[in-house]
């Protein structure tokens, strides 16, 4: 620790840029206080000068995620994962690049105009994400737990049927590659998020917020290609068996 609480946020931002989102969720703003020590910020924000070396000293640490291992999880549980992430989305990565691009003040000049541009257009991007995930979580999402819901017997299954006339996991998947890379815009704005090096240390710090969450959601679209909607398929596959059965009963 004395090394580090004496190092400039500039520096400690310059070294990981994933730092300045540790220093975010701490209610510290890394440009506001680029040359200051680390030490002096922590005392003008009456924070734990130990609690935030931790948690910049976490973000250093390699952590390898085995996303296989939800192959294994039944689908109510994968369900939870998915849905748990898009709450870390919109609660917490949203509104960190928000402010990083209303913090975009005084840049470089060859980004001037591109600053004006992400004021703009990323109010329009978290809309229409917002509106994705909610409408995948209250159709997608829905439908799969009343699928099992009355395999557990928990339900009669009377809705349920007719629902998976218009509802099939098969439309919903072909509905879902419509939406595989919703940051295209960004990208293409941002020029793939790539920055020069006369870039500022803002800059640099967007560019890599933003390419970090453009991997994290293609991370969460291929959780639900390749895990989610096989699980879907094989349970729906079930259902219809099931009612299948009961009708040749009746």
């Amino acid at each position: 620790m004395p090394e580090i609480q004496h190092r400039t946020i500039s520096e400690l931002v310059a070294q990981n840029y994933v730092h300045a989102s540790v220093l975010y969720h701490f209610g510290v703003k890394f440009y506001n206080y680029q040359g200051n020590t680390l030490k002096e910020v922590c005392l003008k924000h009456g924070l734990s000068l130990s609690a935030v070396v931790k948690g910049l000293e976490s973000v250093d640490e390699t952590v390898v995620k085995n996303e296989l291992q939800l192959v294994t999880y039944p689908i109510d549980l994968v369900l939870e994962y998915l849905t748990h992430t898009h709450h870390l989305f919109v609660k917490k990565r949203l509104p960190y690049i928000a402010q990083l691009i209303d913090g975009l003040e005084e840049v470089n000049f060859r980004y001037k105009s591109l600053s004006s541009d992400l004021k703009q257009v990323f109010p329009l991007f978290v809309e229409d994400f917002i509106h994705h995930i909610y409408e995948e979580e209250d159709t997608l999402f829905s439908y799969i737990r009343m699928l099992t819901q009355f395999l557990a017997g928990e339900s009669t299954g009377s809705r349920l049927y007719y629902l998976m006339e218009r509802n099939a996991i098969r439309e919903f998947a072909l509905e879902h590659e419509v939406h595989e890379n919703e940051m295209e815009g960004l990208k293409k704005i941002t020029n793939g998020f790539k920055y020069c090096d006369e870039a500022d240390l803002h800059i640099k710090v967007l560019f890599d917020e933003l390419a970090r969450f453009e991997a994290d959601l293609l991370t969460h679209a291929r959780i639900e290609d390749e895990i989610l909607f096989p699980k879907a398929l094989h349970l729906e596959r079930q259902v219809k068996f099931k009612f299948f059965e009961i009708i040749k009963q009746n």
